[in-house]
């Protein structure tokens, strides 16, 4: 025999206080957020001030307040969009094929497998087994209009 799991509907306090604790966490998120963004500005700004500071005294690095600071080169490299097929084709012909890999952008996916659920209520066949696919409901928060009085009516 099966037992009832009892579900009971929140109360407009426990609806209303819950809210208003999202509202507020989102809102300090997005503080952080900018806050964040500012002294990631001021630290790349005062990171290159330094380097290039340690680069003219050719200082490669120093101690401060048991700190080492040293300079540190990255290469950073993107193919250039227009030739992507050209360079995937070049690695592949010189012995680098194991850098290329196949991708299928995880938005575009998603949108595909939307659309399919939409006309079809499920996924073709064989793709099934191949998608991961689960939804996720959350709260969006917007500012709310404001309520119009109409005239006539108060008339």
């Amino acid at each position: 025999m099966e037992q009832a799991i009892a579900y009971q509907v929140g109360t407009a306090d426990d609806i209303f206080g819950l809210a208003d604790s999202l509202y507020k966490l989102k809102q300090h998120k997005k503080q952080l957020e900018n806050e964040t963004k500012e002294v990631n500005a001021k630290i790349e700004e005062m990171e290159a001030q330094l380097v290039e500071l340690m680069v003219a005294e050719e200082m490669q690095n120093f101690t401060r307040n048991g700190q080492m600071f040293y300079l540190n080169t990255k290469v950073y490299a993107s193919a250039v969009a227009e030739r992507k097929a050209e360079l995937y084709k070049w690695l592949k012909e010189n012995g680098y094929g194991d850098l290329v890999y196949e991708t299928v952008n995880a938005n575009s996916l998603a949108a595909f497998v939307r659309e399919q659920l939409e006309e079809a209520d499920e996924l073709p066949e064989g793709l099934a087994e191949m998608v991961n696919v689960f939804e996720k409901t959350t709260v969006g928060i917007r500012k709310a209009m404001a309520k119009k009085k109409n005239k006539e009516a108060e008339k």
